[in-house]
């Protein structure tokens, strides 16, 4: 596996408004999706982002081998604040050569191509970056590629919430065109397990936990980077989000959270009387409904496998760790922490070298595709 390479050249090829692109030299192809959201995001916030069409009607990839050595397919889910494909298209490309799969990328609402291309505008973000930053006096971390998220969630941080919710039925819809036969290239069926990195891993657990339908009932996960709850992760990083918006968002959800959901609110129903809702509240801190927690990661310890990375101060291993193994009990899930020979990041786990250290990123990303083949066997 060659990494560096495969970045370079699926970065080159890649364009979500084609219908279906070869890869040279590959017998994978890619075939862009196109989907439509049923679930109104702004039903929990009172927050009108209805005019963010993108977010409503988008496509989504899935790398399709010629012949298939599987009838399950792969679903791969990204991290926060993700506004490109870019660093995703070589994890697809040989998640689907390891494993003979489909590998479909699906975009969390509000990411990628379900966002403005606004947002990734480096000199029009950067007028609202020197407006946030002149608003105060402390020292916010603010930057062109973390300003849009840390505006809307400062905002209003229920919005982190209503995201994952429509991401979350949006991935049971494609669970159910699956199912009965309604997908494009997937074959009826078939069933689905996923490959989540980052807040991708939060939101597989929560859906693990939840089963919404009974769709998630045989589904294997895998979590690179991925694994903890809420209140053991820190998301203040150039790359996700200023320092004002984490502490807003880590305040609400550890503190006010679960007294808005006493009040008649749209979303206390759903957070009270359904498993997927208790999942969500519990993956908030590790003493919130930590039994029916520790129980349910438990119950799915043999489908379940974390890789965490020594060096990775967004989501720590230990806090990953504390999550999956539950009392440090021998029934936990499995979780190894790694350490690659390279100066990396939570946010950029093979940064790109133009020296011998490339070969270092391509060892290690070899490392990593593999042992979710074997898991996925």
């Amino acid at each position: 596996m060659n990494y560096t390479n495969d970045y370079q050249e699926l970065k080159k090829i890649f364009d979500p408004d084609l219908k279906e692109i070869p890869i040279p030299g590959a017998s994978t192809r890619i075939v862009n999706i196109r989907f439509v959201s049923d679930i109104d995001s702004c039903e929990f916030t009172g927050k009108d982002d209805s005019s963010i069409s993108e977010n409503r009607e988008f496509s989504y990839p899935v790398f399709v081998p010629e012949e298939r050595s599987s009838s399950k397919a792969l679903l791969l889910l990204h991290g926060l604040n993700e506004r490109s494909w870019s660093k995703y298209l070589a994890w697809g490309l040989n998640l689907s050569k390891e494993t003979g799969r489909c590998v479909i990328l699906f975009p969390l609402s509000f990411h990628i191509n379900r966002a403005p291309s606004l947002w990734t505008d480096p000199r029009r973000m950067q007028e609202q970056v020197s407006r946030r930053i002149s608003a105060t006096t402390e020292k916010t971390l603010s930057t062109y590629a973390n300003i849009a998220l840390s505006t809307r969630l400062t905002e209003e941080p229920l919005r982190f919430f209503s995201s994952g919710y429509q991401t979350a039925f949006d991935i049971v819809k494609l669970m159910k065109q699956i199912r009965t036969g309604n997908h494009e290239i997937v074959p009826e069926g078939s069933s689905v397990d996923i490959f989540a990195y980052s807040i991708g891993a939060f939101l597989s657990q929560v859906l693990l936990m939840g089963n919404p339908g009974n769709l998630f009932t045989d589904t294997r996960l895998y979590m690179f980077c991925g694994g903890s709850v809420f209140s053991e992760m820190q998301g203040t990083s150039k790359h996700i989000m200023d320092s004002r918006a984490y502490r807003r968002l880590n305040d609400f959800y550890r503190n006010d959270f679960e007294r808005e959901i006493v009040g008649a609110h749209p979303f206390s129903g759903f957070l009270k009387s359904t498993q997927i809702g208790m999942a969500f509240r519990s993956m908030i801190d590790t003493e919130r409904f930590r039994t029916f927690r520790e129980s349910l990661i438990i119950k799915l310890k043999d489908r379940i496998r974390s890789v965490a990375m020594k060096k990775d101060r967004i989501i720590p291993p230990e806090g990953i760790i504390r999550t999956l193994s539950p009392g440090l009990k021998n029934s936990a899930s499995e979780t190894d922490v790694w350490d690659f020979p390279y100066d990396y990041s939570h946010e950029n786990p093979f940064p790109l070298f133009s020296n011998n250290k490339s070969f270092d990123v391509d060892r290690s990303f070899e490392r990593l595709i593999s042992d979710a083949g074997l898991f996925f066997a």
